[in-house]
């Protein structure tokens, strides 16, 4: 619902941002200007084009993706457009305000807002566009104070792939082979496997292959997140607004076989207890439930029939109830989400919305680890962070 809100804000500013252009290029006669103006245009506006005829062609049609993955690049041009243009139009407010005694040339000043927009721009999506697929592992070592029969385990992390139109074979060909070289003795996956459309998934059946390459001693699970559903997108954007129609969305059944052929142990509040040293508990989403369920078992419920003297993972998509998770006693909290923010400035402004959402934190005795993610949200870039695969270290003590 979110994206029917905003679309009438962002068409309005777009068309009052090219009306402005014409304006400003008008009592130029260059042919040269014309052709660039008409370029600008494009630019601006095919992209919304491409996205809501995208989102209104029906699923698994070759013209839906291409639309789709046009719009996806688009929303990042035009956030960084946006950005820039705030920018300029800032520095040229503060040096009006230091020169305007001395002399202030506006004509100046609009060349230096349409170069510094286009560098801008440019650099950002191009550097946002090359990062967005450039995995990386990163390396955590956690000590639990609790005894085992093995000394050390090794645990890879993985989230938010969201399979579909920015995230297909390549990608998870190089993510299986970079877990492959670690060797972990555990991976787990911890939701937003899907990207709301499963006709959007690139060769379901090469993918499942590839999952399947990925074969760790003590087995690999997986709980879902909240884009892995049935419903309709835009740009990121999902339309159920009340508590009750979340509720109902429902996972499609070709995920839950997806995941079940792909070699994962699904986890829906629910745990297993492996080699007889740990748990692994998987929760439902915060936010939505994906089979109907009208709640989840809370922070205390999910481990009062488990021992604690033995370790606790917990696989919570949402890195949120750090301090109940820690009171009821689980050692390892592993999330995604975030996506670390994906694109700056929302790298810095995501901090604000959660105590962890990023990397390591320590929460009494728990620890809470927050991955960035494997895939992308919406647009197709990554600015100010990279997608990765956590390699966690446990020793046991």
């Amino acid at each position: 619902m979110l994206a029917f809100v905003i679309a009438p804000f962002l068409i309005a500013l777009l068309v009052l941002i090219y009306r402005r252009a014409i304006k400003s290029v008008k009592p130029y006669k260059s042919g040269l200007i014309k052709v660039v103006i008409v370029i600008f245009g494009l630019l601006l506006f095919s992209g919304i084009v491409c996205t809501f005829v995208g989102f209104l062609l029906p699923n698994g049609s070759i013209m839906k993706r291409i639309l789709t993955e046009i719009g996806y690049y688009w929303f990042g041009f035009i956030i960084y457009f946006f950005i820039g243009l705030a920018i300029a139009l800032l520095c040229r407010s503060i040096i009006w305000l230091f020169a305007r005694k001395r002399g202030y040339n506006n004509k100046y000043a609009k060349i230096f807002t349409v170069i510094f927009v286009l560098i801008f721009t440019s650099a950002m999506s191009i550097y946002g566009i090359l990062n967005a697929h450039r995995l990386r592992i990163t390396n955590y070592e956690v000590s639990v104070d609790k005894k085992a029969s093995i000394d050390n385990l090794n645990v890879v992390l993985i989230a938010d792939l969201h399979l579909g139109y920015n995230v297909g074979v390549n990608e998870i060909q190089d993510m299986a082979n970079k877990i492959n070289s670690i060797n972990p003795d555990v991976v787990v996956l911890a939701g937003d496997i899907f990207d709301n459309e499963f006709e959007a998934i690139e060769n379901p059946s090469e993918l499942i292959k590839i999952f399947n390459t990925i074969n760790p001693k003590y087995g690999k699970y997986a709980i879902y997140g909240n884009h892995d559903i049935e419903e309709k997108i835009l740009a990121g954007f999902t339309f159920h607004t009340s508590k009750e129609e979340r509720i109902k969305v429902q996972a499609d059944t070709r995920m839950n076989k997806f995941v079940d052929d792909a070699g994962f142990i699904f986890l829906y509040d629910d745990y297993v207890l492996v080699n007889n040293d740990f748990y692994i508990y998987g929760r439902p989403d915060a936010i939505k439930t994906n089979f109907g369920n009208t709640t989840r078992l809370s922070a205390s419920e999910i481990t009062k029939d488990l021992d604690k003297s033995k370790t606790i993972i917990c696989l919570d998509h949402q890195p949120g109830e750090l301090q109940e998770l820690a009171d009821a006693g689980v050692d390892l909290d592993l999330s995604g989400h975030t996506h670390n923010g994906q694109f700056w400035p929302g790298t810095i402004t995501i901090n604000l919305a959660w105590d962890n959402a990023y990397g390591l934190l320590k929460v009494d005795n728990m620890t809470s680890i927050v991955t960035s993610g494997v895939g992308l949200f919406g647009l197709n870039m990554r600015t100010g962070c990279f997608p990765e695969i956590v390699n966690i270290k446990i020793s046991f003590n």
